[in-house]
């Protein structure tokens, strides 16, 4: 008997079954697209299951025995179609370094040029803070003025320009130069001879951080979408750059217990760096820090006519948006007379929240923003792990039913008389993309108590919007103003600066920067919306660039000659 030129067939999609006709006249590609116009599994996407194997485009429809309510399973993702390009298309041999820097954001590094692994890993670390991007590329000064800090300013936004531009490792010649001329200290000779001495990481950065605030302009409040509004417009331009992102304020009070009836004094000092001090007792980076915020000086008396000891308690009463702490590892050796590096290992944490270094007045300002955060980042985690679960679940019942469909497919069934093929895993369909399949009822009470409801990525996305919308007004009006401020005292870690080795005017620099979501696993300029599943970060060795898991910067706080956290880069948390 002759076989029918069209077949109702059916086809069995992520637990669904769509009735489909198959014409026996026309090539594979066709019923692949009718495939498409039922599934949204574009072609060039999809795996047909059929017997002896997958459908290919060049395979004969007739030849493949499809009977009257025959069940193909197809695997594969929805979606739309690809698009033609719209422009020329530019292949990745063709391309300059500058547009291939540019296309994979590929991180160049510093070449040294001769113990200068001190500045490669500082200015590394630095160069993470997109602001200081923006604010860079608004200069409008030169190298070659009167003005050293203008230069030195200059210098480091042409050199952070050159980095962008190229996949290859730079050298920092004019930025050394400037640097020299403008602070000597980093043209000492090493008393061994053959050279520039090493120098301190720490040093350095405050010196760069100086010349940036003598001569770099701020920014004025941003959009709504982050962005900076354009350089015509003069508002917000009265105040630096690091005076607005990387300085914070401090009130300190010193009082004397021997002398109780005189009144308490206070003062109010900018900071751009916090100090970590080390002791035998230190054992985690809060501990340090609050140490540093508490010390017993020595100062004369008023009231006393004499020198008496007071107790100076520091507070915090303005966050920075980037916040920078120095692990204080060097230190001067009276007995020899000689600086020593302090190895003890000391933790840090991803997530910092400096409530305890701050003011009563400033918790009060921050702690509607700091819970608004934290609950929403807890909200946002508990979501992922219910979309990281059912994909998990969708992907077992696929490959269940692929291994299904492909036993049904053995030459004994083809020999069945002409008999129907049963649909494949027929008993155990499942609708995974919104649960359990109809009748289910336990199963689909386990599975919202185990799962809860899956969002997808379209309500994610307005659920982020009002999520961003309830932060921003959780921030207190005094701090909503604040352009470059900290509204919640929480951060998280961008950058550190290591040191590697036993001598504390010798040994070796790295620095470490964290990728940014729209960076991991091997995505580039799609954030999203979820976390990556393993967070990776940037080790900046010099002119060696490499990528490393977050696991290693957890092996950096010390207890050895091995890198070590020197410097440390914190960033304010957001909610986008």
């Amino acid at each position: 008997m002759a076989k029918m030129a069209s077949t109702p067939v059916k086809v069995k999609h992520n637990g669904k079954l769509y009735d489909i006709t198959l014409d026996l006249s026309q090539p594979a590609t066709a019923f692949k697209h009718s495939i498409y116009q039922k599934t949204g599994v574009p072609p060039e996407r999809q795996k047909v299951m059929v017997k002896g194997g997958m459908l290919k485009d060049d395979t004969d429809l007739t030849k493949i025995g499809a009977r009257a309510g025959q069940t193909f399973m197809v695997i594969g993702t929805a979606g739309e179609l690809p698009k033609a390009p719209t422009g020329a298309v530019t292949f990745i041999e063709d391309m300059t370094d500058s547009e291939l820097a540019m296309a994979t954001r590929t991180k160049a590094g510093l070449t040294n040029l001769g113990n200068t692994c001190y500045l490669n890993s500082t200015l590394q670390v630095l160069r993470s803070i997109p602001e200081l991007q923006v604010a860079l590329n608004r200069f409008q000064g030169n190298m070659g003025g009167a003005d050293g800090e203008k230069n030195l300013t200059a210098a480091l936004r042409d050199l952070y320009k050159n980095l962008t531009e190229t996949t290859e490792a730079f050298p920092p010649l004019s930025f050394l130069q400037i640097l020299r001329q403008v602070a000597p200290q980093f043209a000492e000779m090493s008393r061994e001879g053959g050279g520039y001495a090493q120098q301190d990481a720490e040093e350095v950065w405050v010196r760069i951080i100086n010349a940036l605030q003598t001569s770099l302009k701020g920014l004025p409040a941003p959009a709504a979408d982050g962005s900076y509004p354009a350089e015509t417009d003069s508002a917000g331009y009265t105040r630096k750059f690091v005076e607005q992102f990387m300085t914070g304020h401090m009130l300190i009070k010193r009082s004397s217990s021997e002398a109780p009836d005189e009144e308490p004094t206070f003062q109010k000092d900018p900071f751009s760096i916090l100090q970590c001090n080390i002791s035998n007792t230190t054992n985690e980076m809060t501990s340090g820090i609050l140490d540093s915020l508490n010390q017993q000086i020595e100062k004369q008396s008023p009231s006393l006519l004499r020198t008496a000891v007071y107790d100076e308690v520091s507070r915090i009463d303005r966050l920075p948006a980037y916040l920078a702490t120095h692990f204080v590892r060097f230190y001067w050796r009276r007995d020899i007379n000689k600086k020593t590096k302090i190895m003890r290992k000391v933790k840090f944490p991803f997530d910092l929240d400096a409530t305890p270094f701050m003011t009563d007045e400033l918790k009060k300002k921050t702690k509607a923003t700091n819970l608004k955060i934290k609950s929403i980042e807890k909200e946002r985690d508990e979501r992922a792990k219910i979309r990281r679960k059912a994909k998990a679940r969708k992907e077992e019942i696929a490959k269940a039913d692929a291994a299904q469909s492909k036993s049904t497919s053995t030459p004994a069934t083809e020999s069945s008389g002409g008999a129907d093929v049963p649909a494949p895993s027929e008993s155990v369909a499942m609708d995974t993309t919104d649960g359990p399949p109809e009748g289910d009822k336990a199963g689909e009470d386990a599975a919202s108590s185990k799962l809860g409801v899956v969002v997808t990525e379209e309500e994610e996305i307005e659920l982020r919007k009002q999520e961003a919308q309830a932060v921003r007004d959780s921030i207190h009006p005094d701090l909503l103003g604040d352009v470059g401020a900290n509204v919640s005292g929480l951060y998280e870690l961008v950058g550190i600066v290591t040191h590697k080795g036993a001598a504390a005017d010798a040994g070796h620099y790295i620095s470490w920067v964290r990728k940014e979501d729209d960076q991991q696993d091997g995505v580039v300029g799609k954030k999203s919306i979820d976390k990556p599943a393993m967070e990776e970060w940037y080790k900046f060795d010099d002119d060696k660039v490499s990528v490393v898991p977050r696991e290693k910067i957890s092996s950096l706080d010390g207890g050895g000659e091995d890198s070590v956290a020197y410097i440390l880069l914190y960033r304010s948390k957001k909610i986008e």
